[in-house]
């Protein structure tokens, strides 16, 4: 549930296209969004209308064409080393692939998150795949594990260096139903009990039900759902 009054991710004008001449697809119109510390945020939208896209340029993994995001109240610039550093501190991504590494088990898959970030490994790791009801799986290999385990694995990795913001690109997309309704309830008692702000892209508005908020994404924009 949001804390206060304090946006801690914003987005300004966001503009964004693919390709060049008479193919050129402009996707983002002068996007805004505006997240409070603390909040549950859903989007919504069909597919192609731009949702992942808005996702990257909010994870720092792409560039707007113009635009300003904000993060914490640090205005994001065209520097790498800034853009890396806010990637690596302030920001946790899940994917709905899930992008373990396959040579590690998942408490080195958790830990590598710690590591690239020059964080010493400590109990985190276990207490975050233990807080996920994974901590069996420790040892394994993604290829030894469910699907919906691979799935709580990445959680915890996005998590283990305590981020501002984490953001979901369809966290619940390779899961059955059951699966993904027990992925919802982790990440909303994250959300709940830690106040971790959430921004989540999602197909539908059963899981959408878990957040705070939900806007709909249509033409480029974003309009108030509920």
């Amino acid at each position: 549930m949001a804390n206060g009054n304090q946006y801690i991710l914003t987005a300004e004008g966001l503009h964004k296209s693919y390709g060049r001449g008479p193919g050129r697809v402009e996707v983002l119109h002068g996007l805004d969004l505006a997240v409070m510390e603390g909040e549950f945020l859903a989007i919504m939208g069909p597919s192609g209308c731009g949702k992942s896209t808005l996702m990257h340029i909010l994870g720092l993994i792409s560039r707007p064409e113009s635009g300003v995001v904000t993060i914490d109240s640090r205005p994001v610039t065209n520097s790498n080393s800034q853009r890396t550093r806010l990637r690596r501190t302030m920001i946790g991504l899940i994917f709905q692939r899930f992008n373990l590494i396959s040579v590690l088990n998942a408490k080195d898959n958790v830990n590598m998150s710690l590591r690239v970030r020059g964080i010493r490994p400590g109990p985190r790791a276990g207490q975050l795949l233990e807080s996920l009801g994974v901590s069996h799986v420790a040892r394994r290999k993604p290829s030894e594990m469910s699907i919906g385990e691979q799935q709580r694995v990445a959680v915890a990795r996005a998590l283990a260096h305590r981020p501002k913001v984490l953001l979901a690109d369809e966290p619940t997309g390779s899961l059955d139903s059951v699966n993904g309704h027990a992925l919802m309830e982790i990440l909303k008692k994250t959300n709940r009990d830690d106040g971790q702000t959430i921004v989540m892209i999602t197909h539908s508005e059963e899981l959408a039900g878990y957040a705070d908020r939900t806007v709909y994404m249509q033409d480029g924009l974003l309009i108030e759902h509920n």
